[in-house]
């Protein structure tokens, strides 16, 4: 993206803050600390909007949430104690492909002089640069002021360009230093091989025109690079139904006419499963392989009848074409308009579920509760699922918008959903936002719970109360599972905002439900009682297929 603002006259902190609004970005989360004082005073005195947070880890959850829904986030911290606590965060942000701008202050470069031992340091000046120079896509220091502005152009570009987090560090007494002298940056063009690309969409074409049985698997890429129309182009042209992954969930309607359901192994409805598995051409657009994507590797696909389309390598069979945009071959293949076979399918999850019928005095479970939460969702509902068997149970809602479910399916970070939540929030306060969490990963990071509180934000947060760490349970019982009990429902009283409720049957859920989904002026936290052995439909599917593996 060009620059919007001149850089005469500016100091090196005011032309970070103006190309982080050229970007579009209208809120940064953070936590202030002495190093980065100066530039958060100046982030507070701009038009973007500064939200403090009460940890650094949950910043960076909010920013990345922010991110996911909006196309790119910023985070803000100070070195060493605010930057190391951050770095969990940028993982989760770098592993699932979500732009984040990292921004951390230092201590001033006159400061070093001798080698003094300063708070927050550790071991050498460097520390935190290099930590973070594994976690994002570029990371830079901010120490010169002829390539200041160019390193900043840089760093946005990058994250701009392959959605991912990057890394900029401002010593203290950098931040108001006018530049008298600047490099410009100018970022290479990038394009795709005409012929490669020609050659791959005709060996694309004559696959599925040849394919009895050809299906699409639509991968969280599609979400990141804002390809979801040129998919439904190229399904909607040639009839071929789409499936997702865990992590791309919500990437297409999931009311859509051609949408089947997630494919996820033997976590998924084996219909589905079983329609993916049995095809003689897989598209696999955007999609990243990883362990949960696959059902806990119970997926069994055949990538020699598979055609992968990433950001980073398009496989057609055993055939490798380099240099090859997913965006241009995703809208060369819809072109192309292959003439598929039609096809009979298997329903789609807002056909294949039952009808919900309420039993008022039946004790909740966690099949039921996701089954009447569907009942509530629309196409103005965004859901923040935690991990664990919130996110498996989560997987069975119909989600009815596109990019309006949110969840670290792939690094799978406990703690992720509330404060994610604020992000979500904040980037599209015109939808509905519910939070569905594990009581484990709620007492991570819960407490920002205060943060939404603050800012008078409306949310519905159902924390599923079972004692402990029930996925884990299902893997390895022992008593670490298990976790103190907190009086849930009452935090928002201690907090001083918003209404909580605690519920047993499906007669109170419902009710419960009901007046957080018409409270739209504040938060509303659900605490739900689940039997200590209970577990989603998912998480049971999930179950038989590792046992079947494991005793085969």
């Amino acid at each position: 993206m060009d620059r919007v603002s001149a850089p005469e006259g500016l100091s090196i902190g005011q032309y970070l803050i103006s190309r982080l609004a050229d970007y579009g970005i209208q809120h940064v989360f953070g936590l202030p600390g002495d190093y980065v004082l100066a530039f958060y005073s100046m982030l507070e005195h701009s038009e973007i909007k500064l939200v403090s947070c009460t940890r650094e880890d949950c910043a960076g959850f909010a920013a990345d949430a922010y991110a996911r829904v909006h196309g790119m986030g910023a985070v803000c911290v100070t070195y060493g104690v605010g930057g190391l606590s951050l770095a969990n965060s940028i993982a989760g942000a770098y592993a699932e492909q979500s732009p984040v701008i990292v921004i951390s202050g230092a201590t001033g470069l006159k400061e070093r002089v001798n080698n003094p031992l300063l708070h927050h340091r550790v071991r050498d000046w460097s520390t935190q640069l290099d930590v973070f120079d594994k976690l994002c896509a570029a990371s830079l220091e901010l120490n010169d002021p002829v390539t200041a502005f160019r390193d900043i152009d840089y760093a946005l570009d990058i994250a701009h360009r392959f959605k991912r987090p990057v890394y900029l560090e401002v010593p203290r007494d950098m931040v108001d230093v006018v530049p008298e002298h600047s490099r410009n940056f100018a970022p290479p063009p990038i394009e795709s091989d005409p012929e490669a690309l020609a050659e791959a969409i005709r060996e694309a074409t004559a696959r599925i025109e040849k394919a009895k049985q050809p299906v699409i698997v639509a991968g969280v890429e599609l979400h990141r690079y804002g390809l979801q129309g040129e998919t439904l182009a190229l399904a909607n042209a040639t009839g071929i139904p789409i499936t997702a992954s865990m992590l791309a969930k919500s990437v297409i309607s999931e009311t859509h006419p051609l949408y089947l359901g997630l494919y996820e192994g033997a976590m998924g409805r084996e219909q589905i499963s079983s329609f993916v598995e049995q095809s003689d051409c897989v598209i696999l657009l955007g999609t990243m392989l990883t362990d949960v994507n696959l059902g806990i590797f119970t997926a069994k696909l055949n990538l020699a009848n598979s055609i992968l389309a990433t950001s980073e390598e398009l496989r057609i069979s055993h055939h490798h074409f380099h240099n090859v945009l997913i965006e241009d071959f995703i809208q060369g293949l819809a072109e192309s308009c292959p003439k598929a076979r039609k096809q009979t399918l298997p329903p789609g999850p807002s056909v294949a579920r039952e009808p919900f019928i309420l039993e008022k005095d039946r004790l909740i479970t966690t099949t039921r509760l996701v089954r009447r939460l569907d009942e509530s969702l629309d196409d103005k509902t965004i859901v923040i699922a935690d991990v664990g068997d919130a996110l498996f149970a989560s997987s069975e809602l119909v989600i009815r918008g596109q990019t309006e479910f949110l969840s670290p399916a792939y690094y799978t970070s406990m703690g992720f959903a509330v404060p994610a939540a604020i992000g979500a929030k904040m980037a599209r306060p015109d939808l509905k936002t519910i939070v569905l969490v594990g009581d484990g990963a709620f007492q991570m990071t819960g407490m920002e719970l205060s943060t939404i509180i603050k800012h008078r934000l409306a949310a519905t947060i159902i924390v599923l109360d079972n004692g402990g760490y029930g996925t884990e349970r299902l893997i390895h019982e022992g008593r670490f599972n298990d976790i103190n009990v907190w009086q849930y429902q009452m935090l928002p009283q201690v907090l001083g905002g918003g209404k909580g409720y605690e519920v047993r049957t499906e007669g109170e859920f419902d009710k419960a439900l009901t007046a957080a989904q018409s409270n739209e002026t504040e938060v509303n936290l659900i605490r739900v009682h689940i039997g200590r052995e209970d577990h989603s439909l998912t998480l049971d599917r999930l179950g038989a297929g590792l046992a079947k593996i494991v005793h085969s």
